[in-house]
């Protein structure tokens, strides 16, 4: 596998692999800095089946580091932001013996080993001379968890699809960072097909549209919540957007309203809704319609079921499990409980339709935020909102709602309009008792809405 990776970079050859801060670089160049950095790594005493953190994002250093940690059978533990707790999290049951920097200067920094023996998850990657990916959830609060994968599986399957002939270019924008599996996924689906990959800057909207303009991107993978963005802020009609030909959205939940929305600014353009989680992989996916929140997972590889509206899934590229937690969430024949309630239509079309942990319950009664925000979307008065719930000491959960409002309107007057808004819209339980006018929703580094838990307290 690592010599027909080698030799497809070596075959695409002068073939643009990608763009780093507006520099081209080609197949050959990116082949040239992967053996580069073999040797930067090697003169620092790394050795196969080591564990390496590699901190930073997508660039061309940070992508050649992973491919010859891939080459070089170790387990690679990308992190955009290396903060305290995951530094701890990684220290304590990785066992990393280096830090790597892929920036300006590449900078390799052996780190203290810790007096613990390592996961026998990693011990057994090492008998099988695999390498190895950790990646972190995206939880806001808590230790993350630690979520290993075996890296020979995710880019075996890349290269058993045929590279892209030379007239066919795909470029792909890295909207999805270099630690999430969106966009690992990105990453590999350009790269190992002889594509080009797009990296920006800054994910903000305006240069997001500025290369898309630039590069007549084509296929845009991001989330609702970066597409609502550009349109809040009329990017796309600041930028040429004509190239586009297909948006992929995913990372978190579509609604019906934000869709419409998507639809009336994009007209022209294919919608591909996909799913995946960071345990079982980005799954192939095919939408009931560019208008439609329902899509099948049509994909040889993974297999789904229902239990009590609770999406499962199996895959072939499924983590190999937890590193700090137990695998609760697999049940005992293998089967990942994604936390996703879902809906199926007869013809087999599935809708999220929210987190399990989500559900607010206000005295038996039970709502779904992603329910209520599209109905709140679809005021010409809201741009945005982020629906949650919060402890009551009678109801046990109360509704809470925040709300970003077009200009011109105190927020008297929008709380006034969303309580008649809503009534007779929704059912009484539902209106928000607590109703928060804020400039900007909060948004988490994986470009989806951080949405506050129905069981915590305010800080």
């Amino acid at each position: 596998m690592r010599d027909e990776l080698i030799r497809r970079f070596d075959d695409f050859g002068t073939r643009i692999a990608l763009y780093d801060q507006q520099v081209a670089f080609t197949y050959a160049d990116l082949l040239d800095r992967i053996r580069w950095t073999q040797t930067q790594l090697s003169a620092h005493g790394v050795a196969p089946h080591d564990t390496i953190i590699v901190q930073g994002d997508h660039s061309l250093n940070s992508i050649a580091a992973l491919f010859a940690l891939f080459i070089n059978r170790n387990v690679v533990v990308p992190v955009s932001t290396l903060n305290d707790k995951n530094l701890e999290a990684i220290t304590e049951y990785c066992n990393p013996k280096y830090l790597v920097k892929p920036g300006i200067e590449f900078d390799v920094q052996a780190l203290e080993k810790p007096n613990r023996r390592s996961a026998d998850l990693l011990s057994s990657l090492s008998a099988q001379n695999a390498a190895g990916l950790v990646l972190l959830s995206s939880g806001s609060t808590g230790t993350p968890k630690l979520i290993l994968h075996n890296l020979d599986d995710l880019i075996g399957e890349k290269l058993q699809k045929r590279p892209r002939r030379r007239s066919k270019s795909l470029n792909i924008l890295m909207v999805l960072m270099f630690d999430h599996i969106g966009g690992i996924n990105s990453l590999l689906s350009a790269l190992l097909v002889g594509g080009t990959a797009i990296l920006p800057h800054q994910r903000v909207p305006e240069e997001i549209c500025r290369l898309i303009q630039e590069h007549r991107i084509l296929v845009l993978p991001t989330s609702p919540t970066f597409l609502n963005l550009i349109m809040v802020g009329g990017y796309h009609r600041m930028y040429d957007l004509s190239s586009l030909r297909l948006i992929t959205y995913g990372t978190e939940p579509m609604s019906e309203e934000l869709l419409r929305r998507v639809n009336e600014c994009f007209p022209g353009v294919r919608l591909l809704q996909t799913f995946g989680t960071s345990e079982t992989g980005i799954a192939t996916t095919t939408s009931e319609s560019s208008t439609s929140t329902y899509f099948k997972i049509s994909d040889a590889n993974v297999e789904y079921r229902i239990v009590d509206g609770e999406l499962y899934l199996k895959s072939r590229t499924q983590f190999l499990g937890y590193l700090n937690y137990t695998d609760a969430s697999l049940t005992e024949d293998g089967w990942f409980r994604t936390g996703d309630l879902v809906e199926e239509s007869a013809d087999g079309y599935l809708r999220i339709k929210g987190r399990a942990k989500e559900v607010i319950n206000v005295g038996g009664e039970k709502l779904l935020p992603l329910e209520l925000e599209s109905i709140l979307l679809s005021s010409p008065l809201i741009e945005d909102c982020t629906v949650y719930g919060r402890p009551n000491a009678i109801t046990g959960q109360t509704v809470c709602a925040d709300i970003k409002v077009k200009d011109g309107l105190s927020r008297a007057e929008i709380r006034k309009h969303v309580i008649e808004f809503l009534t007779g819209r929704v059912e009484p339980f539902k209106i928000p008792s607590k109703i928060a006018v804020v400039e900007n929703l909060e948004i988490s580094g994986r470009l989806k809405k951080v949405r506050p838990s129905p069981r915590s307290n305010p800080a």
